[in-house]
């Protein structure tokens, strides 16, 4: 009996080290402690917690990146619009002269086509998403971007320039100026949505999450500034409408508009100032997303070495140090190479060798 009983000792030994062999020759296959978070003892919490950390900060890490491409590419539209601010201010609206009449057709179709190309303009898209939509990122900010030049505010721009004379150069800016402002269905070359003061018109700038209950603004709709403040004698207070309306009356001169010599002087000059309003008023809306996309940048860094902690830190909760590992297995390999010599050592013994 007292064979039996040794024998049977040593078969449950050798069983839970052969229990122990299994889950040793997993783990130093797998690096895990266990394939089942369930089976981590008290370090599941903790794992869990680290998990559900790692992907939020995953989801963060692909916002801010997809924010970083709309920047660039918001910032890249930004600089044709305001290299067409600045070619028609510097080279175009400042050499208006009422003697030369072709010099007013020629300046007249140069604007038309850039209306056209800074409505378009404003239409970019990146990752099929509209960059100056505001949160309507389905649609266009301007519906018929090729029609632009007849649409409302063009007309009433034209028709206040049909009145200028007798010393009005100032009323008929001044009515342009309007007309470029407005946000009446018909008038504004922007979509409904944008034009909405329930909608486009007040919501806020477009935000990235970047942390827990955290965000960063970046976007810039059409109609409206972002960060930068439009100034000078002659603004609508938004830069792109300031260039609309500027570009549409310059595309509307002709030269009946240059009978009154020195109102239309006057106007060319107010005209001058109101694209260039504009060209600098761009200048600082693009600075101030340079400086978003420097934080979005930073930001990126930030989550970058926070998810290298975590996942160092849950590596500890569920991964087994290899090393360590090893050596249990050896030691678990050559322990129940003895069990088993043992038992068969005792199974060979002959009841006169027992005695």
């Amino acid at each position: 009996m007292a064979v039996i009983d040794m024998l049977s000792r040593l078969n449950m030994d050798a069983a839970v080290l052969r229990t122990r062999l299994t889950a040793l020759t997993q783990q130093t296959a797998t690096g895990l402690k266990t394939r089942e978070l369930g089976d981590l003892g008290t370090e599941l919490p903790r794992a869990m917690d680290l998990k559900a950390t790692i992907q939020r900060q995953h989801s963060y890490t692909a916002a801010l990146s997809a924010a970083a491409s709309r920047a660039t590419a918001t910032q890249g539209v930004l600089g044709q619009l305001q290299g067409i601010a600045l070619q028609f201010a510097d080279t175009v609206a400042i050499k208006l002269d009422p003697t030369d009449k072709q010099g007013i057709i020629r300046a007249a179709g140069m604007a038309k086509d850039a209306l056209v190309q800074v409505a378009s303009l404003l239409n970019s898209q990146q990752g099929g998403q509209y960059l100056f939509g505001g949160t309507d990122i389905a649609n266009p900010p301007i519906p018929d971007p090729s029609g632009i030049a007849s649409a409302g505010f063009a007309t009433q721009i034209a028709t206040a320039l049909g009145t200028l004379g007798g010393g009005n150069a100032a009323t008929v800016l001044a009515s342009a100026t309007t007309a470029a402002a407005s946000n009446v269905a018909g008038v504004t070359p922007f979509s409904a949505f944008l034009s909405d003061p329930a909608t486009g018109l007040n919501e806020p700038r477009r935000a990235v999450p970047s942390a827990d209950a955290q965000t960063l603004a970046y976007g810039i709709s059409a109609n409206r500034n972002a960060a930068a403040i439009s100034t000078g004698a002659t603004t609508t207070g938004s830069w792109a409408r300031d260039l609309l309306g500027g570009l549409a009356m310059l595309a509307n001169l002709t030269p009946a508009s240059a009978a009154s010599p020195a109102d239309f002087r006057q106007l060319a000059s107010g005209l001058t100032s109101w694209l260039k309003g504009a060209e600098n008023t761009m200048a600082e809306e693009a600075g101030a997303l340079g400086q978003a996309q420097a934080q979005i940048t930073s930001l990126q860094a930030v989550q970058a070495s926070t998810v290298t902690a975590l996942t160092t830190q849950l590596a500890e909760a569920q991964e087994v140090d290899m090393a360590a590992t090893l050596t249990r297995l050896q030691a678990t390999q050559t322990t129940l190479q003895a069990s088993y010599t043992a038992i068969g050592q005792l199974g060979s013994l002959t009841l006169v060798q027992f005695l």
